[in-house]
C-alpha cells in the first residue's frame, strides 16, 4: 500500500496552480489596460485635431465675413456716390443686394420756398441717434426651429422680432435674411430660373430723393444725426392705373395663390404695376379691384422693427435701434426722433413695438431692455417707464378708450397698465400645460375693449376677458409659432399669421361683438400664398382687406370674404417685419430688415362691368 502525499504538499500544489491562474489573468488585464490607454490616447488626439480644425474654420469664417463686409461697404459707398453725382446706375453684385442703403444729406431748402403753418410737432430731435447699422439677434432665421435671424440660437420663451424678428422664433435682430448670392432682377428681387435662363441682366433701380419740398415754418432743416436721406422720404409719382378684365373669382375656404412664383417679366401689363424699385402682381383668378402706389421711402440707420399710424392718420411711428421716429404722412418729413439718453449704451437696443394713444398725445414704445416707455410727444419727454416684464417687449396696444396699455413679452406674460399712474393693473400668464416655448409675440385689444388676444411661440392664440382676467379660450390650429394677431373692425373675427406660412381667420362666435350662441372659436379660412414666415397682419379700417407681411419680402392683400389674395407687392430687399394701415386714409406702411420703412397708397377700383 502506497502512502499518500502529505497534506501540506497537496495544499501547496493547489495554491501554486491558483497563483499561476491569477498571474495569467492579471497579465491579460494589464494588456487590456494598455490597449485601452492607447485607444483613449488616439481618440483624444483625433478629438484635439478635430477641435483645432473647427477652430481654424471659425477663425477663417470670421475673417471672411469681416473682409466681405468691408468690401461690400466700400463698393456700396462708391456706387451710391457715383449715382448721387448723376452718373448711370451701376450693376450691383449679388453680394450687395441685401446691403442697407447709405444716407445722403440733402441741401437745405432755399429761402424762396414757401412756408406752411407749423404742424403740432415741429421740432426735430436727433439726440441719441446711432451711427452706423446695428444688428440684433433673434428674428426669423433661415433654418432651425428656434434660431435668430442669422441662424443664431435663441433662448426658450423669447419670441423672435423684427423682424429678426426663428423658423420658430421671430424677434431677434430683426431682418437680414439674405438669400445668399442670388442674382437679382430689375426690381432688386432674386431672379427666377426663367429669367436666369433667358439671360436677363441685373439692374439696380435708382431712388430719386424728393426735391424742393416746402420748408415748414418752425421746422429746422434736418440735422446730421438724423436718419434718412434729407429726413424726408422719397415720393413716387402715381401714374394712371390699368384695369383688368372681368374674371370669375376662385371659390373655396382656403386660398392657395402662389403669386410669389410668378415671373413679373412675363405677367401681362394689365395684371401688374411697376415702379422704380417695386412691383405689384395681381391675381389672374380674381377681378382687379385695387391699385397700389409708393408714396414715400423713409430711410433708417438700422432694421425697422415696427411701424404704426396715429389714430388721426397724420403721423407714422417707426422703431429701430435705440430710437423711435415720427414721420409726417402728408410730407414724408421726419418730425422728431425719440431716444432715451438714460438707456444703457452697451450693445444694441431695438425698439420692437410702438403705439400711439387714441388722442395722439402719447407714444408708447417697447424695447429689448424689458422696459415700456410712455413718451409725451409734445414735450419729447418720457412720462413713465413701466417695469415688470422679465424679457423683451414684443407687442403693445392701447385700449379703445386710451386708459390702458397692453403689452406682450417673451416672459410668457401679457400685462395691463394704467396710462395715468403707470401702474400694472393685471397680468395674464401663459402657464397652462407648462409649455416652455410660450413667449408672447403679439397682443391686441378687441374693438369694444372687452377682450385681449395674444399669440405665442407654442402655436397657440389665447383670449382673455379684460374685466375678470379670465382665460376664455385657447385657439389651436396653426402648425408653427404664431407671430401676429389682429381683430376685425367689427369684432366678429380674429386674424392670425404664423411661421407655418399661412394666415387664418377665426370666427369668434359667442366671444364676438354680437355674442352669437356658438360656444367655441372656429377657423373660417386658411389663407395660403406666402412662401415664408408670416410676420405681421392687419385689417383695413373698413374690414374689406387683409394685409400681411412676410419673410419672403412680400406684402399680400387678401379679400376676407373670398379668402383669395388680390395682389402681391414686392418693394423691400429683406423681410417685411411690420405692416400697418392708416385708420383714416387709404395708406399703409411697411417696415423691413432692409433699413427702410415705406408708405404706400391703395385705391379701390370700381367693379368691372
Amino acid at each position: 500500500m502506497v502512502p499518500s502525499a502529505p497534506l501540506s504538499t497537496r495544499v501547496t500544489e493547489l495554491l501554486d496552480a491558483l497563483k499561476n491562474e491569477y498571474d495569467s489573468l492579471n497579465q491579460e488585464a494589464s494588456n487590456m489596460r494598455l490597449f485601452k490607454d492607447e485607444y483613449e490616447q488616439r481618440v483624444n488626439s483625433q478629438i484635439n485635431e478635430i477641435q483645432a480644425v473647427q477652430q481654424n474654420l471659425f477663425e477663417l469664417e470670421r475673417t471672411h465675413h469681416k473682409i466681405r463686409q468691408q468690401y461690400e461697404e466700400e463698393i456700396m459707398r462708391l456706387r451710391r456716390e457715383l449715382e448721387a453725382r448723376g452718373g448711370p446706375p451701376v450693376t450691383p453684385s449679388p453680394f450687395l443686394q441685401q446691403l442697407p442703403p447709405q444716407h445722403h444729406q440733402a441741401p437745405p431748402p432755399s429761402q424762396q420756398q414757401q412756408h406752411q403753418p407749423p404742424p403740432p410737432m415741429s421740432q426735430p430731435h436727433s439726440a441719441g441717434m446711432p451711427h452706423g447699422p446695428g444688428m440684433y439677434t433673434g428674428m426669423p432665421p433661415s433654418s432651425g426651429p428656434h434660431g435668430g435671424p442669422n441662424g443664431s440660437a435663441m433662448p426658450h420663451g423669447q419670441p423672435p422680432m423684427a423682424g429678426e424678428p426663428h423658423p420658430g422664433a421671430y424677434m431677434g435682430p430683426p431682418g437680414q435674411y439674405p438669400p445668399g448670392g442670388m442674382p437679382v432682377n430689375a426690381h432688386g428681387q432674386p431672379m427666377t430660373p426663367q429669367q436666369q435662363a433667358a439671360g436677363v441682366k441685373d439692374r439696380k433701380p435708382v431712388m430719386t430723393p424728393s426735391q424742393g419740398m416746402p420748408q415748414q415754418q418752425g421746422v429746422p432743416p434736418p440735422s446730421q444725426g438724423q436718419a434718412g436721406p434729407s429726413q424726408m422720404g422719397s415720393r413716387q409719382t402715381p401714374t394712371q392705373s390699368q384695369r383688368s378684365g372681368s374674371l370669375v373669382p376662385a371659390r373655396g375656404a382656403a386660398a392657395n395663390n402662389q403669386l410669389a412664383d410668378m415671373d413679373p417679366e412675363t405677367v401681362p401689363a394689365n395684371m401688374k404695376r411697376e415702379g422704380a424699385d417695386w412691383f405689384v402682381i395681381f391675381n389672374p383668378k380674381m377681378p382687379r379691384m385695387i391699385n397700389i402706389e409708393n408714396v414715400y421711402t423713409l430711410e433708417h440707420k438700422s432694421v425697422v422693427c415696427c411701424v404704426k399710424f396715429s389714430n388721426d392718420g397724420k403721423y407714422l411711428a417707426t422703431g429701430c435701434n435705440r430710437v423711435t421716429q415720427i414721420w409726417n404722412v402728408a410730407t414724408g418729413a421726419n418730425e422728431c426722433v425719440l431716444a432715451d439718453e438714460a438707456a444703457t449704451k452697451n450693445g444694441d437696443l431695438y425698439i420692437r413695438a410702438v403705439c400711439f394713444s387714441p388722442d395722439g398725445k402719447y407714444l408708447v414704445t417697447g424695447a429689448e431692455d424689458k422696459q415700456i416707455r410712455i413718451w409725451d410727444i409734445q414735450k419729447r419727454a418720457i412720462r413713465h417707464v413701466l417695469t415688470g416684464h422679465d424679457q423683451d417687449i414684443y407687442s403693445l396696444d392701447f385700449s379703445p378708450d386710451g386708459s390702458m396699455i397692453l403689452s406682450g413679452s417673451g416672459d410668457r406674460t401679457v400685462r395691463l397698465w394704467n396710462l395715468e399712474s403707470g401702474k400694472e393693473m393685471c397680468k395674464f400668464t401663459i402657464d397652462d400645460m407648462g409649455p416652455r416655448d410660450a413667449g408672447v409675440t403679439s397682443v391686441a385689444f378687441s374693438p369694444n375693449g372687452k377682450l385681449v388676444a395674444a399669440s405665442s411661440l407654442d402655436k397657440m392664440i389665447r383670449l382673455w376677458e379684460v374685466s375678470s382676467g379670465q382665460l376664455l379660450q385657447r385657439i389651436d390650429g396653426h402648425k408653427d409659432s404664431v407671430y401676429a394677431v389682429a381683430f376685425s373692425p367689427d369684432g366678429q373675427s380674429l386674424l392670425s399669421g404664423s411661421l407655418d406660412k399661412t394666415l387664418r381667420i377665426w370666427d369668434l362666435g359667442r366671444f364676438g361683438s354680437n355674442s352669437r350662441s356658438n360656444d367655441t372659436v372656429s377657423c373660417r379660412s386658411v389663407l395660403v400664398g406666402h412662401k415664408d414666415f408670416v410676420l405681421s397682419v392687419a385689417y383695413s379700417p373698413d374690414g374689406n382687406w387683409i394685409v400681411s407681411g412676410s419673410k419672403d419680402r412680400g406684402v399680400q392683400f387678401w379679400d376676407p370674404r373670398s379668402s383669395q389674395t388680390q395682389c402681391m407687392l414686392q418693394g423691400h430687399k429683406n423681410s417685411v417685419i411690420s405692416v400697418a394701415l392708416s385708420p383714416t386714409q387709404m395708406y399703409f406702411a411697411t417696415g423691413s430688415g432692409d433699413y427702410r420703412a415705406r408708405i404706400w397708397s391703395y385705391e379701390t377700383l370700381p367693379a368691372p362691368m
